[in-house]
């Protein structure tokens, strides 16, 4: 029988420390909106197509003529540069059909439209409706909804960004997006300046030096997008003039989605399975199962079952090879998984910067990319601190005791076992606390009275977050009713809920499945020679 010395489960900061051979932070891919923002409401659509298209009435016929006008330039521009016109099928995967393309521009290695798709989708367009004021004048009333119309994509090769595409609705105001990759830029820049690397399908397996390439991901930012989409908006055909673009109508580029990921590169395939099977058990029970989604590919079974109506909380993810873990805030998320086998991927992805507090405009991805970039930071951290986790016996005590801090005020004890105190360690042990950096009473009430399930007042919760301050658990955001977790609050946090949970827990029940059956075993012994002494004694049971 193997001892339990030789099948101690491997910690995420054994695989971590001194196995790591490259570690890169980079934005991946982004995903934009175009907008003019002149036409966002109804009076600014009835200027657009009255005084400024030289009309005494705004009509809907104007849109109607701008329209087949910018249909007609698509095609003549397709077939004078031998652009091949793509029709995609509902649902079809673009990316599959235009894959070849990009290929064959990479080898050529120029700047180019490799393609364009033609496909029906929704948008959000203008529409209008009729009136009359029953002496023969007509007017329009101009408002959104959503249509089913014209839409081009535009793929590109471009020589600084790689593969990318430009998407164009035909109808008015015209909405687009734009969709680039910060590694393909990366690689980019790092071959021009002389920086050998080797790829991974989406990031970097190794490279000559990677402060340089360090030095290259940081620098991407809003100006470099802002080229791109210029420069490609100055090539394609557009439904807006550049009298228009005189007169204030054009676009203007804001962030739809956003990926900021952090990539570490094992020097074995199997340390990055190693971590990865760590991470999974610790996440299981620590981190919330609420907020923490496990995704697994293929079907146990063996073969293909319709979904239940309500979904599934463990879901199958065919475009992943082996396991993501996803913890989600808001509209947003941060997943971990497995790169081409041999590296870690972060991944924050934004899908609306306002969940961490930034506005969407191109300009403020500086200070997005920065936040996401701390979100997975304290991720990787908070890992970290849940396993090996050691809880020094002066902060157990001084933590489970009353004590007097600087100042003479009296903090209360937090003592191992109290209902309460167990909620209070499992909500702050939440991994969803990874992405925000921040806590309140409002956001910790929520995790608290769901672990609980008894009432649990914002009274409570404002003692109960005064007795962790005052404990050096947790520390107030200068400025704001929000509070920072600390790392001796992180420590009590993953040591109580780990202890009651994966120790004390199993322990109480072990002669119980599904304890192992080595105790079970155990403890069936013990209780035979238990009572066969009993018997000798001529004692009585209980």
């Amino acid at each position: 029988m193997e001892s339990l010395a030789s099948t101690r489960p491997v910690t995420v900061n054994e695989v971590l420390d001194g196995h790591v051979t490259l570690e890169i932070e980079s934005l991946d891919r982004l995903y934009l909106n175009l907008y003019v923002p002149t036409l966002q409401v109804s009076g600014q659509a009835a200027t657009f197509l009255g005084r400024h298209s030289g009309n005494p009435i705004p009509s809907p016929a104007i849109m109607e003529r701008r329209g087949t006008r910018f249909r007609a330039a698509v095609r003549d521009f397709a077939e004078a540069n031998a652009i091949p016109m793509l029709r995609f099928a509902k649902d079809e995967r673009k990316i599959d059909a235009v894959r070849p393309l990009m290929e064959e521009a990479e080898a050529a290695g120029r700047d180019r439209v490799v393609a364009i798709g033609t496909v029906q989708e929704y948008q959000r367009v203008f529409t209008a409706s009729k009136g009359e004021n029953g002496h023969g004048a007509v007017w329009f009333n101009f408002y959104k909804a959503d249509r089913r119309v014209t839409c081009y994509y535009f793929y590109v090769w471009d020589q600084d960004f790689g593969p990318g595409f430009i998407k164009l609705c035909a109808y008015f105001p015209y909405p687009g997006k734009v969709w680039v990759n910060g590694h393909e830029w990366a690689k980019r820049q790092a071959g021009r300046a002389g920086i050998e690397y080797t790829a991974l399908s989406n990031g970097f397996a190794d490279c000559s030096d990677p402060a340089a390439l360090q030095e290259i991901c940081d620098r991407l930012g809003p100006g470099h997008i802002q080229v791109f989409i210029e420069r490609w908006l100055a090539r394609l055909p557009l439904p807006l003039e550049g009298r228009d673009r005189a007169a204030g109508y054009w676009w203007q580029a804001s962030m739809r989605q956003i990926e900021t990921s952090r990539t570490l590169v094992f020097d074995a395939p199997h340390r990055a399975r190693a971590f990865f099977e760590a991470l999974i058990a610790d996440n299981l029970d620590v981190g919330r199962p609420a907020n923490v989604e496990i995704l697994f590919k293929g079907n146990l079974a063996g073969r293909k079952s319709a979904p239940p109506a309500d979904g599934y909380r463990t879901a199958i993810d065919r475009e992943v090879d082996g396991v993501v873990l996803n913890a989600f805030w808001k509209h947003s998320r941060i997943k971990q998984y497995l790169k081409d086998g041999r590296a870690l991927r972060i991944e924050t992805v934004v899908n609306d910067p306002r969940d961490l507090g930034v506005y969407r405009r191109l300009e403020n991805l500086d200070a997005l990319q920065a936040k996401s970039r701390d979100a997975n930071r304290r991720l990787l951290h908070t890992e970290r601190v849940g396993q090996g986790c050691v809880f020094a016996s002066p902060a157990f005590e001084r933590v489970a005791s009353p004590t007097v801090e600087d100042g003479g005020q009296r903090a209360p004890a937090l003592r191992f076992g109290d209902p309460r105190v167990m909620a209070l360690a499992g909500a702050l042990a939440a991994t969803v606390h990874t992405i925000t950096g921040q806590i309140t009473n409002k956001s910790l009430r929520a995790l608290v009275t769901t672990l609980l399930a008894t009432p649990y007042t914002s009274n409570r919760m404002s003692y109960d977050l005064r007795r962790l301050r005052l404990k050096g658990l947790i520390e107030r955001v200068e400025g704001t009713n929000a509070y920072r977790i600390t790392p001796d609050g992180q420590r009590f946090a993953v040591f109580y809920t780990k202890l009651h949970n994966r120790l004390l827990r199993p322990l109480m029940a072990a002669d119980q499945p599904p304890s192992p059956p080595e105790i079970r075993q155990a403890l069936d012994v013990l209780s035979r020679h238990t009572d066969r002494s009993i018997a000798l004694a001529r004692l009585q049971a209980a």
